[in-house]
């Protein structure tokens, strides 16, 4: 156990600056509860995680704009949900940017749908930049402070191993339904 967290304490940064580029979240909650242990630094982790968060979102804008070729191939099987994240930027607008940061999938989607829209790439990155903080900040610090209730909570489970993958089945069946019903031609 203490190899893991020694390789945690020495990798973790690069798997959280990595994983943070396409999303994160796991990523910056799992560096918050590790800070919680000692094993890692929470400023240092959501400063990673801040700036990460910010290049995959810049990253994708940019190949929505000046790239579209390679990325229409990839809204052909996902017309439904390219269309959902640009309903979702009309009806509200800059909130979106921020707004995606916390709902798995359109983290992806909704940079790209920007990229290929007429937007001001210089107003989306000072709002991503804003957002991106934010995010790092809200999520490093609830983790960090529900450390106890979480560690805690996974005790728990540790003395009923089987309810954890019981518990992510029903957790991650529940987001595919969503997304199926929030994606469905009505």
């Amino acid at each position: 156990m203490q190899d893991i967290l020694t390789n945690l304490s020495t990798y973790g940064y690069l798997i959280l600056f990595l994983y943070s580029l396409g999303g994160g979240m796991v990523a910056i909650i799992g560096a918050g509860l590790l800070s919680f242990e000692g094993n890692m630094n929470l400023t240092l982790s959501i400063i990673i995680a801040a700036v990460a968060n910010f290049i995959g979102d810049m990253i994708l804008v940019y190949m929505g704009r000046y790239n579209k070729s390679s990325v229409m191939p990839y809204f052909k099987s996902h017309k439904r949900k390219l269309a959902l994240a640009q309903i979702l930027f009309k009806k509200y607008g800059d909130k979106i940017i921020f707004i995606k940061k916390y709902i798995y999938g359109l983290k992806t989607l909704v940079p790209l749908a920007i990229g290929l829209t007429k937007y001001s790439l210089i107003k989306f990155t000072i709002i991503n930049a804003i957002c991106s903080v934010i995010w790092a900040i809200s999520l490093g610090l609830a983790s960090y402070y529900a450390g106890g209730f979480i560690f805690k909570f996974t005790s728990y489970f540790g003395e009923r191993s089987y309810l954890v993958p019981l518990f992510l089945f029903i957790l991650l069946g529940l987001i595919w339904l969503y997304f199926s019903w929030a994606t469905k031609k009505r």
